[in-house]
């Protein structure tokens, strides 16, 4: 879709871009057409998309041959995507709210997500997305850039956070490449990026990944403090100098410094020694 194109879909519709909704329609088709094939779509592949607009990116990918699940938030867009594409077989469109839609058994497993996500629902539906019991086999995101450098940031780094250890406990992420603002209209104030998510084949279970992401949320919520003072309010100063002493690291290490998989031993630990201290005296 070209500009030209764009703003007559939008006269149709009577609409501007909502800014409050992360509005901001990809325009450049050399760069759709890279996504595409950076994501791998093929035919028959299941793919979950949020904010399709227009359906730039849609059409794309069911005219690769791929099953697509569009959640659109936009009634008018909604409106115009069943005009368009509704008649189209490999189509599935929800109007609803990405991050509050139930997303199990919207598609058969596996399936993917790739989208051009709205700046506004990006982290709480990416967060949605690693708590599902089966998350997407892939994941391929145009993302503001720093938005996608937290998520793949590495240890010691400003960028690596709580959302880091998160999404690094199930996917190895890769940001692929930087986006200039000028290929979108309404052109967003800052630079986007294009991140690649692929399923890690060992991933720890839900209920590991719940109380990791538990303890690394709370370290990085003071993430200037030493991992023991942040950690002790909630698992006791002594359980956590134990654990840090058990995984053989220093006691006054800071989280930033603890890799996604130091913090799944850690919450481990800081569970067992919890544990052991609330179980009754025989």
């Amino acid at each position: 879709m070209n500009k030209q194109e764009l703003f007559a879909a939008l006269e149709s519709l009577g609409m501007r871009p909502g800014r409050g909704l992360g509005q901001n329609f990809l325009l450049d088709n050399n760069l759709l057409e890279c996504i595409v094939r950076s994501a791998g779509v093929v035919r028959g592949m299941n793919i979950l998309e949020v904010g399709p607009g227009f359906g730039a990116l849609t059409s794309l990918m069911l005219d690769a041959g791929a099953n697509v699940c569009a959640i659109e938030f936009d009634r008018r867009l909604a409106g115009y995507l069943r005009s368009t594409l509704g008649g189209r077989s490999n189509f599935h469109l929800v109007e609803g709210d990405a991050c509050k839609v139930a997303l199990d058994g919207l598609l058969p497993m596996p399936f993917h997500a790739v989208a051009n996500l709205p700046y506004a629902v990006s982290s709480v539906f990416i967060a949605r997305l690693l708590e599902l019991p089966e998350p997407p086999a892939s994941c391929f995101f145009m993302l503001q850039k720093e938005m996608a450098q937290r998520l793949a940031a590495v240890p010691g780094t400003g960028n690596y956070g709580a959302l880091s250890v998160r999404a690094q406990l199930v996917y190895d992420l890769t940001l692929e490449r930087v986006v200039p603002p000028e290929v979108f209209f309404p052109p967003p104030e800052v630079e986007s990026a294009l991140l690649r998510g692929t399923l890690k084949e060992q991933r720890p279970p839900r209920e590991v990944r719940e109380r990791t992401a538990k303890a690394a949320k709370v370290a990085f919520n003071q993430r200037r403090k030493k991992i023991v003072n942040s950690l002790g309010p909630l698992y006791g100063a002594d359980n956590v100098r134990a654990a840090l002493e058990t995984m053989g690291l220093a006691a006054d290490i800071r989280p930033e410094r603890l890799t996604a998989d130091q913090f799944i031993i850690l919450a481990g630990e800081l569970e067992k020694n919890n544990g052991a201290a609330d179980a009754p005296e025989k």
